[in-house]
């Protein structure tokens, strides 16, 4: 790639877009100003923001599909437009959805849940935010295994807890062990966090680690369980998905399985989440979304109904698409000076180790050097609480990744 016309890119003014707010307000909330901006959408928007400029950039931040949302799912859509359901619904969804959701637990997961066990919302991060939000009390801690989806932190903040982050790193696989949740867990722990396949890294969780994790949990009562299911769909090299209630289910009555249509059926942009959990729990947030959002998308859930009931057999389709392009990104990382990564089992992001960072070269330094010299947007890898790795995404097509990887390895090799 050409940089002679890339103009330089002032570090100063992408402060916004990257770093916690540093200025104070008498009008801003001190629990908001203990948050910063999703470091996941930062980079994205000034990726946009660049390409509007002019500048020919590839974004592998932004963990999104590039499959179109399959044609049964829009045509629901656009009937139930026509036949004027576009009012409100039920706060928490409505029963179509959420018997189709009730279905896809037996089919897929081996769960049982009653209506009044299933909550829609608009979106999973609406769910995880939801859960917390009427359960979480000041003082409360929240165990997450790390590195971690960029949000959960932030959420527990914003209800008043406390964040645990338990550094979980590539020499165990990027996934927590018993003996860290033992040792992690106090009187005040509320919840465990898992995301299995894991945004940032791919990793899964066997149904045996699943075991081992809930043998620590079945002595503690008091500690809830979020499973964050979200990349179900996205898995590879034939490993079968397990969630934590279905191996576990003297744990189910404390436990909430979370997932939803965006990552499997391309439906990033219609905004629906669902759970399954316990009906105390299940009741506290529909009262919440009273309050705040009340129903998701009238449209959009008529639209995940059809994704739900209608066929799955294209999923397959797209899992050995994703996994091809897995394939070429880890080759091509093996290729590369300095960098690593193993092959990640699900989800589409490679998390890549980079060994040569310094104390003046952190990896937010690293990625915005990345995107202003090879116009190839990342995401750092503290933005994730592990340093030093910065993360891919590549639900990109072939040839954007290629280009891509090609700039990289110019950019790491000089």
């Amino acid at each position: 790639m050409n940089n002679d016309n890339l103009p330089a890119l002032d570090v100063a003014k992408m402060q916004p877009y990257v770093f916690l707010m540093t200025q104070t307000s008498d009008f801003l909330s001190t629990d908001f100003l203990q948050i910063g901006t999703s470091a996941t959408m930062a980079m994205t928007q000034m990726a946009r923001d660049m390409r509007a400029a002019g500048q020919d950039v590839i974004s592998l931040s932004m963990g999104e599909p590039d499959f179109e949302t399959p044609a049964h799912i829009c045509e629901a859509a656009m009937q139930a437009i026509q036949k004027g359901r576009t009012r409100y619904t039920a706060v928490d969804g409505i029963d179509e959805l959420k018997a189709a959701i009730r279905v896809k637990f037996a089919r897929e997961n081996s769960l049982d849940y009653g209506v009044d066990e299933i909550n829609v919302s608009p979106g999973g991060k609406a769910v995880l935010f939801n859960a917390l939000a009427v359960t979480v009390s000041k003082g409360d801690e929240v165990i997450i295994p790390a590195p971690c989806w960029v949000s959960y932190p932030d959420m527990v903040t914003l209800c008043a807890g406390q964040p645990v982050i338990v550094p979980c790193g590539p020499e165990q696989g990027f996934k927590l062990t018993p003996e860290q949740l033992e040792a992690a867990i106090t009187k005040h722990t509320k919840w465990l966090i898992l995301n299995s396949p894991s945004n940032p890294t791919g990793a899964v969780y066997s149904a045996d680690e699943l075991r081992a994790l809930a043998q620590v949990l079945s002595a503690y009562p008091h500690v809830l369980i979020l499973c964050d299911d979200i990349y179900e769909h996205i898995i590879y090299d034939d490993l079968g998905f397990t969630t934590m209630a279905q191996i576990a289910p003297d744990l189910k009555s404390r436990i909430l399985t979370m997932n939803g249509v965006s990552k499997a059926y391309a439906m990033t942009g219609w905004r629906i989440g669902y759970a399954g959990g316990p009906k105390w729990l299940i009741s506290a947030m529909r009262t919440y979304m009273g309050q705040t959002t009340s129903n998701p998308s009238s449209v959009s859930q008529w639209a995940a109904t059809a994704a739900l009931n209608g066929p799955q057999s294209f999923l397959k389709d797209w899992q050995a698409d994703y996994s091809a392009r897995r394939d070429y990104v880890t080759k091509r990382i093996a290729q590369i000076d300095r960098l690593s990564c193993d092959s990640p089992a699900g989800a589409f992001y490679s998390f890549v180790g980079y060994d040569a960072l310094s104390e003046e070269q952190t990896d937010v330094a690293l990625a915005l050097d990345v995107l202003q010299k090879t116009g190839v947007a990342t995401i750092a890898g503290s933005a994730f609480h592990m340093k030093g790795h910065l993360r891919l995404s590549y639900s990109v097509s072939q040839a954007k990744l290629e280009t891509a990887f090609d700039r990289l390895a110019d950019y790491f090799q000089t």
